[in-house]
């Protein structure tokens, strides 16, 4: 019996939330249909649904084909929610209650980009290994502070697929047309995209430090890390120097040198950064956001927001 003889054709679903990311969908579902055309038959059925039962609109502005939310008994053996945009904005009380109801009935569930952050609110993460997109796990820990994402390209823990989205999916379809169909045939659709690298589910979802501030220097590197690591309680100076292994005056050069500005705009940089993606995806008020970012004061939070980017909180959030 050959790799690709199998009987059974899998259903596959895809619960598409306004505003996804075109991207994250097709390197999720492109796969499922190159195997199809490279099996000579039908090895998985694809189906779109949305929440509202008509077309679901990308970010981008594209729109796609989509019924009406699987209903009980569906046959469907997998589905994956796919979400972009803004955590503030996903109220689908029919899309939770559907992806519990898939749950019970024994659905492998997934999540794709932002999609994790739903099946967090559907209860469906509890004590599992998961990930979502980098952009999207400063709103889920704060609302979900029980959960702790990996920042992992894409984790399978059983019945529950999470990815990190982008061209990550294309790494995890991989995996997944393998598990079914064997690694040969898996390896052929693969080729079919030029994806002829295929990520680890471990990989990295961001660039390395080095690459994102342009550095190479391992002590002021340490720092940058413990920086990211600390944003709702900021250390001081003198420790960040004895982490960096180097005299506060010393770490002071070297944030001149290297990046060009001092210790302390850096730091405030990383943690305003990490304020505006709360701002955007959150349901946090600001002043709740001012002590999730180490700000003594709503106040202090919104004169430092206002000097770096020009716009107060409450602009941000109103656009």
């Amino acid at each position: 019996m050959s790799s690709i003889d199998v009987k059974n054709v899998q259903n596959i679903g895809f619960i598409l939330i306004p505003g996804f990311a075109l991207m994250s969908y097709a390197s999720a579902s492109e796969p499922l249909r190159a195997a199809n055309l490279l099996g000579g038959r039908e090895i998985y059925r694809l189906s779109t649904f949305s929440p509202d039962g008509t077309s679901a609109t990308s970010s981008g502005g594209v729109p796609v084909p989509a019924g009406a939310l699987p209903a009980r008994g569906s046959g469907l053996g997998t589905v994956f929610v796919c979400a972009g945009g803004s955590p503030r904005d996903w109220h689908y009380p029919a899309v939770l209650a559907c992806l519990r109801q898939l749950a019970r009935e024994g659905v492998r569930i997934g999540g794709i980009s932002g999609g994790p952050y739903l099946l967090a609110a559907a209860g469906l993460l509890a004590d599992r290994d998961f990930t979502i997109h980098w952009e999207h796990a400063p709103a889920l820990l704060e609302s979900f502070p029980a959960l702790s994402p990996r920042q992992a390209r894409f984790v399978i823990d059983g019945s529950r697929i999470t990815c990190g989205g982008g061209i990550a999916p294309l790494d995890m379809m991989h995996v997944l047309i393998s598990e079914r169909m064997g690694p040969d045939f898996a390896r052929r659709v693969s080729d079919w995209y030029l994806h002829t690298e295929v990520g680890e589910p471990t990989a990295p979802q961001r660039g390395s430090l080095a690459e994102r501030y342009g550095v190479h220097h391992p002590g002021l590197l340490s720092v940058l890390e413990r920086m990211e690591e600390t944003i709702e309680m900021p250390l001081d100076r003198a420790a960040m120097a004895r982490i960096a292994g180097v005299t506060p005056r010393h770490l002071d050069r070297l944030f001149a040198a290297h990046l060009g500005t001092t210790f302390l705009d850096q730091y405030r940089r990383i943690r305003l950064a990490h304020a505006q993606r709360l701002l955007e995806q959150s349901p946090l008020s600001i002043s709740e956001i001012a002590v999730a970012t180490g700000f003594s004061s709503g106040a202090h939070f919104s004169r430092a927001y206002r000097n770096l980017y020009d716009i107060a909180p409450r602009e941000t959030r109103r656009t």
